[in-house]
């Protein structure tokens, strides 16, 4: 491991830890001794694999499956975790893959899921991979550099009128159609290609009152870019369905989410999962209607204040989880 992998492990602080190992435990402990297999964890999102450690060393008997589309961060997990040898499987997958993975392994089941979503720390803090607005870097912001699609090619290549549109749905930025025709102006003068360049282009397309307020304002347009070049949200829809098919009865899943776009996806697929499905008009309710999932979280949790304190990435994040109760009809 080279100086700055150990850095950035040893930095990195797993948001809301305690609380996701609070909430998996009883999925863990719901499978018995005798099934004939280990309780597996699913970490969709493994990142620097600070949560999966922690399950692991939670629950001596329990199987990880690690997914992350990102390889360098699978490369850092890797050794982390090595300790823990083949009780851990590390999957170059993105999440929404949840059920191929697991039908390639043979594994009949995930008791336990997580998924960390938005940017890791690494992503952020390595200047080279182009997220962050505070470096000069290449527009690149891909999590997966083995795919094609580049946050370049988006600004650069993108129709205006679509370029507005992901500004606007992706980034929530009101003056999505300014920002967009500055950088078709730019654009056409040189290619867009820095993350300096297009923050300063998004800072000076702004109204200078806007400027004084509510933190850099190139923020908006970097999360709507980042959001297409990855496909987070198309992929989130159907992630999210999937791990829930995923789960045994006494199986859990817990999302933290970064942004609103992320948990308003997360709270509408949690409440079509856990609603009564019987007909208003019948007086009583079916029994093949009734939910299948739980919530365990009344609306989402936040994490207190110590930790947004002594870990800044937790500032924004939201908590939901549900268990499954019922098997599907």
């Amino acid at each position: 491991m080279d100086v700055g992998d150990h850095a950035a492990e040893a930095g990195h602080v797993p948001v809301m830890l305690g609380r996701v190992l609070e909430l998996l435990a009883p999925a863990v402990r719901a499978v018995p001794e005798d099934a004939g297999r280990a309780p597996v964890y699913v970490d969709g999102t493994l990142g620097m694999g600070g949560h999966a450690e922690a399950m692991l060393r939670a629950h001596p008997a329990l199987r990880l499956i690690g997914l992350d589309r990102d390889t360098t961060a699978l490369e850092r997990s890797a050794r982390r975790l090595a300790p823990f040898g083949d009780r851990v499987t590390l999957e170059h997958a993105v999440y929404d893959e949840l059920p191929g993975v697991l039908r390639r392994l043979r594994v009949p089941a995930a008791d336990a899921v997580l998924f960390d979503l938005g940017v890791s720390s690494p992503q952020l803090d390595e200047a080279e991979r182009g997220f962050a607005y505070s470096y000069d870097a290449p527009l690149d912001m891909r999590m997966d550099r083995t795919q094609g699609l580049t946050a370049a090619e988006v600004v650069n290549g993108y129709p205006p009128a679509e370029l507005a549109r992901i500004l606007r749905e992706y980034g929530e930025e009101r003056f999505a159609q300014r920002i967009a025709s500055a950088i078709v102006r730019e654009r056409d003068r040189a290619p867009l290609d820095s993350t300096k360049r297009l923050a300063d282009l998004v800072r000076t397309s702004i109204p200078a009152a806007t400027r004084r307020t509510g933190g850099n304002p190139a923020k908006r347009t970097f999360q709507a870019l980042r959001i297409e070049v990855n496909g987070e949200l198309d992929t989130w829809r159907r992630a999210l369905p999937a791990a829930l098919d995923a789960l045994p009865v006494g199986g859990r899943v817990v999302v933290l989410s970064y942004h609103s776009l992320e948990d308003r996806i997360t709270k509408r697929v949690l409440a079509e999962h856990t609603a009564d499905t019987t007909p208003p008009e019948l007086p009583v309710p079916l029994p093949d209607h009734q939910p299948r999932f739980r919530l365990l979280t009344r609306g989402a949790e936040l994490p207190d204040d110590e930790e947004t304190t002594t870990n800044p990435r937790a500032g924004s994040v939201r908590l939901r989880a549900a268990e499954r109760v019922r098997e599907a009809t």
